[in-house]
């Protein structure tokens, strides 16, 4: 018992009171995080919709979150990270509200589009402050205790969803906002007082210093990887909960936990896991790991004939999270230069964002045409494919001075 608190102390040692009170805005943000996991089960089962349009309009949100990548990217250099996510958990709250009064497909489109645009903009500003925050040695510790209250709050937020959505679809959209907004109050609270902030010292390469990220090659393709793991890891949130219900017949409530199940792996492993790792094993090395236990799990889902099974496909795909996202961060902080942290994120965010969008539409077709099977097994073999390409884009030659 006494080494495990010894692991966990360490782990969580050092690390600023600023970014823990962006864990915990993020934190209050996530743990009301119910909209996104059942939207594709709301738009099929309470709206009526065909997997087809439900397919599209799962897509427009990813779409709205594109552009609020780009913009909450550029919006930080511009006006700063303070205003960018006071603003996006204010206005997207109060959006979501309004969310479950729009039911035809032809206004569901663009308002879909406009809350994700306004509620993804808090990413690549919030990503920009963790930094902004933390000292250089602990960069990835920082951005792991941020990804950990997120996590914890989704292990929450989904559950309790579940619990909701038996009752009434709408109550998710009333609770989704109502936390986004009371974490937008207790980010200004905090925070107001802390502008201007000192920037964040980095270690950063020098022909890097003035680059802008769409000159970069190697960052772009690693930008263009990012995207096709994110469009396999988004099935998470898209197909997945659909199969759940479809194939194995679950309930609301059983799929609520069986997704909360992810958040709270990550949030009970991966701070003790990063803080082990991170000075031990190459960042490249900890991407290709996750990225192939992400195909690992999904391939693992073809041979389920239960919920165990159901459980060890979430417990590998929550593995997966922890061993290439926090890493994939401090790749994108450490080859920014100072003054491009917004481009750079926003870019990264953008990756993410694009997923949104591709991974529904993608998902959705593939299982209209060849059924859920054929999509586990495109994506088992995806990940193979970007794990080698990871690996080979980012090897030592190209990044010794980030792995």
């Amino acid at each position: 018992m006494n080494k495990i608190f010894s692991l966990y102390k360490n782990a969580y040692g050092g690390l600023s009171e600023a970014a823990w009170m962006l864990a915990v805005v993020m934190f209050i943000n996530r743990a009301g995080s119910m909209v996104l996991p059942f939207l594709s089960i709301y738009l099929t089962n309470a709206l009526g919709f065909g997997i087809r349009e439900a397919g599209i309009l799962l897509a427009t949100y990813g779409l709205g979150a594109m552009a609020g990548s780009l913009l909450g990217g550029w919006l930080s250099d511009k006006i700063g990270n303070f205003w960018v996510q006071f603003l996006s958990l204010i206005l997207g709250g109060s959006l979501f509200i309004l969310l479950p009064e729009i039911t035809r497909y032809e206004y569901l489109l663009p308002a879909l589009f406009f809350a994700s645009m306004v509620v993804e903009c808090l990413r690549p500003a919030n990503t920009a402050s963790v930094a902004t925050y933390s000292k250089p040695e602990n960069v990835t510790r920082s951005f792991s205790l941020n990804r950990m209250a997120i996590n914890l709050g989704f292990s929450m937020g989904p559950a309790i969803g579940g619990l909701l959505a038996s009752r009434s679809y709408e109550l998710l959209f009333y609770a989704d906002g109502l936390t986004c907004i009371f974490a937008g109050i207790f980010f200004f609270v905090y925070f107001k007082k802390r502008r201007p902030r000192a920037v964040a010292h980095t270690t950063i390469n020098p022909a890097l210093k003035v680059t802008s990220p769409y000159r970069d090659g190697t960052f772009m393709v690693f930008v263009l990887l990012t995207t096709a793991f994110a469009v396999v890891f988004f099935q998470l949130f898209n197909t997945l909960p659909i199969y759940y219900r479809e194939v194995h017949h679950l309930s609301e409530g059983t799929i609520g936990l069986l997704l909360g199940l992810n958040g709270l792996i990550v949030f009970l492993f991966e701070m003790i896991l990063v803080n082990y790792l991170e000075h031990r094993v190459s960042v490249v090395r900890m991407i290709v790991i996750g990225t192939l236990l992400c195909g690992l799990s999904y391939a693992l889902l073809n041979f389920s004939t239960g919920l165990p099974l159901l459980m060890v496909a979430m417990f590998l795909l929550s593995f997966a999270e922890i061993m290439a996202m926090p890493f994939m961060v401090t790749y994108v902080i450490r080859r920014a230069g100072e003054g491009k942290k917004g481009a750079y994120i926003g870019l990264h965010s953008l990756s993410w964002a694009s997923a949104f969008m591709l991974a529904p539409f993608l998902g959705t077709r593939i299982i209209a045409f060849s059924g859920f099977s054929m999509l586990w097994w495109v994506c088992a073999s995806f990940m193979l494919f970007i794990a080698l390409l990871y690996y080979f884009n980012l090897k030592e030659k190209k990044v010794k001075k980030f792995a």
